[in-house]
């Protein structure tokens, strides 16, 4: 049953993938610099961008000389809109940013959310397991990561005198 399904949008899926697992690499990065936009921030941006990219290019040829009505224009404004809220929803508190992770995680939705509207159902529902994936499984790893570089931190300054 959901083997038609995947093997007409293997590549397609894999683009996602590829996406994902590169920015959970650049987060993981940037974690262990102590930055606070993590793995699961970078990976759903990266996938959301691929998801993009991907229903720009499938509607393109769905459309494209055949009508004059441009549906790529639509789903940019999808995301700009999408960024607006997103930016509402980061807070500053001190020095601790808060909900960086839930705006990008929007903005995928809203991506999600495109590709139903384009009858992509297959790319949508695969791109909303991945979502629930990197905010979950990714979630302990990001824990286990900031454990670990606040146990070396401390470590390396009681080495060198500083606590």
């Amino acid at each position: 049953m959901l083997e038609p399904l995947i093997s007409g949008n293997a590549d397609i899926f894999l683009r996602i993938v590829v996406a994902m697992f590169l920015g959970i690499l650049i987060g993981a990065e940037r974690m262990a610099a102590g930055k606070t936009a993590g793995m699961r921030t970078h990976a759903l941006v990266s996938m959301g961008s691929a998801l993009f990219v991907i229903i720009s290019i499938i509607v393109s040829e769905w459309y494209i000389g055949r009508t004059p009505f441009d549906p790529l224009r639509v789903t940019s404004q999808v995301i700009v809109g999408i960024g607006f809220i997103g930016a509402g929803l980061i807070v500053f508190t001190g020095s601790r940013l808060s909900g960086l992770t839930t705006a990008a995680g929007l903005w995928v939705a809203a991506g999600i959310g495109v590709a139903v509207g384009y009858g992509l159902y297959a790319i949508a529902v695969f791109v909303a397991i991945l979502t629930l994936l990197v905010f979950t499984a990714l979630w302990f790893i990001e824990s286990k990561f900031k454990k670990i570089s606040r146990g070396y931190s401390r470590n390396d300054a009681a080495e060198e005198g500083e606590l």
